[in-house]
């Protein structure tokens, strides 16, 4: 189900702990597997959770609840905005409504095209760069403006 790249990362995750513990990876291994497979089906996450020797619903419940995680498709880039207290303060609902209006869709759609996801995001613990984002869960952009969000979006495509 997933490629000897992706289960060689898993390993070397699931190393990291006690041998009677490799569920302990499950995080590591659902990052690993959604950066493969683009999103988390249930069918990888049923994999996963064979893989580390698991219950599945446990392995549900830690993609359900963390918002790193996606179980359903997105596209190829997902923007997931900030708007908790200190964002919001500095300028998160402005730069969600320039998001909106830019791509065409709205928190938990994606643009027509399927290039881009909108998500609205949990505190990401840069309060300091407030308003801030996260573009595919691995590159922070912070100190937004409708200027920085253009250019970003600009280079996406």
């Amino acid at each position: 189900m997933l490629s000897p790249e992706s289960l060689a990362q898993i390993d070397i995750e699931i190393a990291k702990y006690p041998a009677d513990q490799r569920q302990s990876a499950v995080m590591s291994a659902l990052r690993i597997a959604q950066v493969e497979k683009g999103w988390l089906s249930t069918e990888t996450m049923d994999f996963v959770a064979h893989y580390l020797d698991m219950p599945t619903i446990a392995v549900y419940e830690v993609a359900t609840f963390y918002n790193m995680y996606d179980t359903s498709p997105v596209g190829k880039y997902k923007v997931t905005l900030c708007t908790n207290i200190s964002c919001m303060l500095m300028g998160a609902p402005e730069m969600a409504a320039h998001l909106k209006q830019h791509l065409g869709c709205d928190f938990g759609e994606t643009t027509a095209d399927g290039r881009f996801t909108l998500k609205e995001g949990e505190c990401m613990g840069a309060c300091g760069d407030a308003p801030l984002c996260l573009i595919n869960n691995h590159r922070m952009e912070g100190s937004l403006t409708p200027e920085k969000i253009d250019s970003i979006l600009e280079e996406l495509k």
